[in-house]
């Protein structure tokens, strides 16, 4: 069994039959129900990863592994809210199964209990775990009305791009394996390496979506075929075309026309938009931009002292996030 099987396995075990609260029933089922859906356990599967990296006991890195998921999943339950998202992982979303206002007040409390599960941690390391940990929230929060604002505006500079996805998604997994590297006994400047080799893969895996949502088959990715082209989401492939387009007329004419639409055919409006992506050829430059990230990661790692064994789980969990096809 792999490092990433038996850590996933181990979390798992954490979260079965785990009682977040019994009345009023409205405020935590939709706790329950969001917690059960499963995924990867990746942000949580991290912070055990980063302890056993430095050698430390797994077990104390638990309780705040799962502080690390309740946190992840109240931003999901929030964040499709804002996006008015009817689908979380092929079932219905908090907010659709139950209303807006129970949606709310849940995640707020997963947000408590999220800092209930990190308090049991070491209380020789709390006070260092609490400062990273709530670091990371308010990051969270500013990633994620930084993309909200740039739904009003637009143009976006593909450096502010960058940010704003290191923000909403890249610094949980740096924040991850940061608190797991000092549960582990790392030195402050080890923990920050793993940070940044957290960071840059969180942008990787992010640039790598964008991506996947254009051009990965639609029944294995497991959502809509073009679903930011339908949207004008602002994704690294469409902000590209749009400075690339500026030189050529004609396709910005075209792509400045979808864009304005307020009516369409979906289906034409894909296939029009990803022309004009294959055109300038964005998908190879984002992959470019992508790997640059990854090989950034990986020169982090380059410099902790420990061995090449240790760090192959580390590589190898970066490549899984990088080969996905759903």
């Amino acid at each position: 069994m792999s490092k990433i099987s038996e850590f996933q396995q181990k979390v798992e075990a954490a979260l079965k039959g785990k009682s977040y609260g019994a009345h009023p029933k409205e405020l935590y089922e939709p706790i329950e129900y969001i917690m059960s859906l499963g995924g990867k356990r990746m942000r949580p599967v991290l912070v055990l990863m980063a302890c056993d990296f430095f050698d430390g006991d797994v077990d104390k890195a638990l309780h705040p592994s799962i502080a690390v998921e309740l946190f992840h999943n109240f931003t999901l339950v929030h964040d499709d809210i804002m996006d008015k998202a009817p689908l979380r992982r092929g079932k219905q979303t908090v907010h659709e199964k139950w209303n807006d206002n129970i949606a709310i007040l849940s995640g707020d409390a997963m947000m408590v209990r999220a800092y209930q599960e990190l308090c049991k941690a070491d209380p020789a390391l709390l006070p260092r775990l609490l400062e990273i940990f709530s670091d990371t929230a308010a990051k969270v929060c500013e990633g994620q009305q930084l993309d909200m604002n740039y739904e009003k505006v637009q143009r976006v500079a593909i450096p502010n791009y960058i940010k704003m996805i290191e923000l909403k998604t890249a610094v949980l997994l740096g924040g991850a394996l940061k608190m797991g590297a000092i549960i582990g006994g790392a030195r402050e400047e080890d923990a920050q390496r793993l940070y940044d080799f957290g960071k840059h893969i969180g942008v990787a895996f992010q640039l790598q979506d964008d991506i996947l949502d254009v051009y990965a088959d639609a029944e294995k990715f497991g959502k809509q075929k073009g679903g930011d082209i339908i949207a004008n989401k602002k994704t690294y492939l469409l902000l590209k075309a749009m400075e690339m387009a500026n030189t050529n007329r004609y396709l910005k004419e075209e792509l400045d026309q979808w864009i304005a639409a307020p009516e369409f055919n979906a289906q034409e409006k894909v296939e029009a938009v990803t022309n004009i992506y294959n055109f300038l050829n964005v998908k190879e430059l984002a992959r470019t931009e992508m790997k640059k990230h990854y090989d950034s990661a990986l020169a982090c790692l380059k410099d902790i002292p420990v061995s090449d064994e240790k760090k192959k789980w580390l590589i190898a969990f970066a490549d899984s996030l990088m080969v996905r096809e759903v």
